[in-house]
This record gives C-alpha cells, sequence and structure tokens, in this order.
C-alpha cells in the first residue's frame, strides 16, 4: 500500500476522526473495528455482514425492524470500508472470517447466532458456517456472491500488477461512486445513498482494502464451501432481488444446487439490495423465518 498513493485519500482513519461517528469502536487483533449492537442480552442475536464496499449503513431499513421484533442485532464494518481500520494486510477470506469471529468473542456473543450476508457478506457468512458451525444457529443469504457469475471485463484487468492500480485511481468515482445506483431499480427513490458513501473513501487504505480484495480469494468460486454448509441440518434463507443487475438472480440456481435445502423468496420490484430497496417485503420474510 505504500507503494502507491490513491488519489483523493488525504485523511488518517483514527480516534480523532471517528469522534462523533454512531455506533460503537472496539480494538481487535487486526485493527479497530465499527459496529452497532441494539437489544437486551437475552434476545437471539442475528449478524448483519454487508457487502464489497458499501458498510453497515447499508443496514439501515433491516437493523431497527430486527430490533424491534425482539432480537439483537449486530452490524459492522468489514475491515477496508465505513470507519473500520485499514489494516495493511491481504483482504482474504480467513481476514474476514477472523474478524468476525474476534467480534463475537469480544462482545461476549457465545451462543449460536443467526448469521445474515448479503452479496460478498454471503461467502464470508457461508465460511464462517462452515469453520465454526456450532456457532450458527441460522443463515441467510442475500443475493449473495461467491458462485460462479458473469463478471465484467474490468474486475480481470484490475487484478493486474500496478495497472490494476491505475485503474483503481483513473476510473474510482466513475465505477465505484457514480455506480452506487445500479443496485436499484429506481435509484432516484434513494437520492442520498451516493453522498452516504462518499466519507470512507477519503481515509488512507480504503481503495487499497477493494483492490487487495479484488485480488484475493473472497469473490472466487466457493461452491464447494456452499454444499458442505447445505448439506449441515440448518435452516438456510435465500433471498434475491429479481432485477438484481451485480449477481444476475439466475444464479440463484447454483446456490439451490449447493444447499437444496434452502428457502427461496425472489423479490420483484427489487435489485441487489432487496433488504434496503423492499424493506416493507425482506422484513416480514426474514423476521418469520428467524423466528419460526
Amino acid at each position: 500500500m505504500a507503494a502507491y498513493r490513491f488519489r483523493g485519500e488525504s485523511q488518517v482513519l483514527d480516534d480523532k476522526a471517528r469522534q462523533g461517528v454512531a455506533g460503537q469502536f472496539i480494538a481487535l487483533p487486526d485493527g479497530v473495528v465499527h459496529y452497532e449492537l441494539a437489544g437486551p442480552p437475552d434476545d437471539q442475536p442475528v449478524v448483519l455482514i454487508h457487502g464489497f464496499s458499501v458498510p453497515y449503513y447499508i443496514w439501515d431499513p433491516t437493523f431497527p425492524a430486527l430490533a424491534a421484533a425482539g432480537f439483537r442485532p449486530l452490524r459492522y464494518d468489514l475491515y477496508g470500508r465505513g470507519f473500520s481500520d485499514r489494516p495493511e494486510t491481504e483482504y482474504t477470506l480467513d481476514l474476514f472470517v477472523r474478524q468476525l469471529l474476534n467480534l463475537l468473542q469480544a462482545l461476549g456473543l457465545e451462543h449460536p447466532v443467526d448469521v445474515v450476508g448479503l452479496s460478498m457478506g454471503g461467502p464470508i457468512a457461508v465460511s464462517f458456517t462452515d469453520r465454526y458451525p456450532e456457532r450458527v444457529r441460522k443463515l441467510v443469504l442475500i443475493d449473495p456472491a461467491g458462485l460462479p457469475f458473469p463478471k465484467p471485463r474490468l474486475s480481470s484487468l484490475i487484478s493486474l500488477p500496478w495497472l490494476g492500480e491505475r485503474l483503481m485511481d483513473l476510473l474510482f468515482e466513475r465505477v465505484m461512486v457514480n455506480s452506487q445506483g445500479n443496485d436499484f431499480v429506481h435509484p432516484e427513490r434513494f437520492p442520498d445513498f451516493r453522498a452516504q458513501y462518499l466519507p470512507q473513501t477519503e481515509y488512507i487504505g480504503f481503495r487499497y482494502a477493494l483492490l487487495s480484495t479484488l485480488r484475493g480469494d473472497v469473490l472466487r468460486d466457493h461452491t464447494p464451501i456452499f454444499r458442505r454448509v447445505g448439506a449441515q441440518e440448518r435452516p438456510i434463507l435465500l433471498i434475491w432481488g429479481h432485477l438484481d443487475k451485480t449477481i444476475p438472480m439466475e444464479t440463484h440456481r447454483r446456490v439451490l444446487e449447493a444447499m437444496p435445502g434452502a428457502e427461496f423468496h425472489p423479490i420483484d420490484e427489487a435489485g441487489h439490495v432487496p433488504h434496503y430497496e423492499r424493506p416493507e417485503v425482506v422484513n416480514p420474510i426474514l423476521i418469520e423465518f428467524l423466528r419460526r
């Protein structure tokens, strides 16, 4: 990371920068993590894992609904995103699974939790369940990555040494910032979504974290892991936006092949983040599944 200084990253993410930021912070072995935990200690914990680059505010419609329904929701920023640290390391599945384990341990959440993974949070959730099956009661996947689906050519170019850094610099605003609306069927209904995304991009290490993630193993084909978890006796819920342009809904067939016992709900008039775009549909499905 020190060999390449990305344009637009001028701020250091430290205690001073975090002053006034909502939520809580906790120091874990790999760095400080930004999180929010609600609900009484005796309520069933539900861990919400966000996707590739949009941090925990992507759960804004879900978090309060779970708390109001009698659950104990936990959402957090993955390393490199939001207001969590950007450690100078490789951003791999091991890192993100370890982050979740360390967070649960630090918060004293030792009993089985429900885990909800969105997009890239999908393979993280599934891998965590595979490694620590005794820690997971129920599993929910929303438009998950981790299985083969068509990817843009740019994703292969950005993996190349040095060229990836240049492309991340030159195309970041167009590809990552201005394309935020692509996750929605009706982006005009969410005019502030782009502005919410911008603060995290100013802190040194954000672009490196995204680039390292693209070059690592998180977004590769994890079909064997999905199959192992699918063979376990655990309720699984699969939700997919019918008009998802990021990971086409047709990919759900691969998930169901690996996890034949999963309960599947397609969400009409929704894109890549159906829980955010249509919470009035998704929240009841999610809550009913977790209560069952």
